[in-house]
């Protein structure tokens, strides 16, 4: 296979140095280890699943708002172009980013909050373990093992946040939980190329949905240093136009601050190799006033959008779906498809209703909520 990693910097992630897979396999001769994580990924029914994922604005309503699925694209893409510039392993955060969000549930962080309550007595539940659940145990495509068997650097990647009681039964990869080090640079990219990915494109979301206004966003000083630029190199600009150079704006200084200010910190520290990358302090990141800017812009949109009264009501009802089929299925868990259903020795009936109901589409769990509650709806 010829040389796919020579242009790498001795700190990035190099495939061939990998710390392998939970079961070992033969090496591909025509892909990287971490092209093969990245196409596993891509086939697997959990990331087709997305597609039908809340973001922000669940499912049914619209079909030009964002999805899980057309978020973990727009992270990847971001994350590819930094990659490139900073000689990281672009395959690698393209894997992880693609990965990232395969066990959140439907309903988004409303159906996230819901379901961790309902589990607050069986050990909670957290998307970013649930996302390496799915990776490591829950997908059903290979007859020699559970999972995708991801590599170690993917699989680490994945493993956003963890709490300590789960970091610690987790061995190698959740370490860097209990000694405070760092997970590798493709890793530490991806999880702020998520940050702005949905950080920008809740704005453009809100706007179109018509729950964010032009006058509300003046209230954000990225948003309108870059409105007042696009009306400057194109005057009489308005709507949609005036909304997407602004958007496209904002995300080329973030990439443009993450690429100086990384490459600033890459060279003060000197990692040699990815294994002095763990011991560093976090090198990805912002300049400080372009962090607290993007700090601004999260207030915001936590004030004005995910607190919205609209969204409010919508969380509402997602919250209720999931309580009450948590609760119909820990009454009987007779309702449940067979393979969910705990054998003796088997994981506990709490945490594979979990599985379940994290495993849904919004569609599916409001279709499933039908099924279970409304008198006269077809099994």
């Amino acid at each position: 296979m010829p040389d796919l990693e020579s242009h790498l910097a001795p700190y990035a992630s190099h495939a061939s140095q990998s710390r392998g897979r939970l079961h070992a396999e033969p090496a591909s001769t025509s892909r990287s280890e971490f092209q093969r994580d990245r196409d596993r990924v891509i086939h697997s029914t959990a990331f087709r699943r997305l597609e039908y994922k809340t973001q922000v604005f669940v499912n049914h309503e619209g079909d030009l708002f964002r999805t899980r699925l057309t978020h973990s694209l727009e992270v990847a893409q971001i994350a590819r172009s930094i990659a490139r510039q900073l000689r990281l392993n672009e395959d690698l955060v393209e894997a992880i980013s693609l990965a990232h969000d395969l066990g959140h549930t439907p309903f988004g962080h409303a159906g996230q909050d819901a379901l961790n309550a309902c589990m607050k007595e069986h050990g909670g539940f957290e998307h970013n373990l649930q996302s390496l659940l799915v990776v490591d145990q829950l997908e059903e495509r290979y007859g020699g093992f559970d999972g995708l068997n991801l590599t170690f650097e993917t699989r680490e990647g994945i493993l956003k946040h963890c709490s300590r009681a789960n970091a610690a039964a987790l061995g190698p990869l959740g370490k860097r939980f209990l000694e405070g080090t760092q997970p590798s640079l493709e890793a530490q990219l991806a999880n702020l190329a998520d940050e702005i990915a949905y950080n920008n494109h809740d704005i453009d979301d809100g706007l179109r949905s018509g729950l964010l206004t032009l006058e509300q966003m003046q209230q954000v000083p990225m948003w309108e240093r870059h409105r007042a630029e696009v009306e400057a190199a194109f005057p009489g600009i308005g709507g949609r136009r005036l909304i997407n150079e602004t958007v496209r704006r904002m995300i080329n200084t973030l990439i443009v601050d993450l690429i100086d200010t990384t490459s600033r910190n890459i060279a003060e520290a000197g990692p040699r190799n990815v294994d002095e990358v763990r011991e560093a302090r976090p090198l990805v990141a912002f300049s400080e006033p372009i962090r607290q800017e993007a700090q601004t812009l999260k207030r915001f949109l936590f004030q004005h959008l995910y607190r919205h009264y609209l969204v409010m009501r919508m969380s509402a009802k997602a919250q209720r779906i999931i309580s009450d089929l948590f609760a119909a299925f820990s009454d009987d868990p007779r309702l449940l498809p067979p393979q969910y259903q705990a054998s003796v020795g088997g994981p506990d009936q709490a945490r594979l209703i979990a599985h379940y109901i994290a495993g849904m589409t919004d569609r599916y769990a409001i279709r499933e909520h039908r099924r279970m509650f409304a008198v006269g709806e077809q099994n």
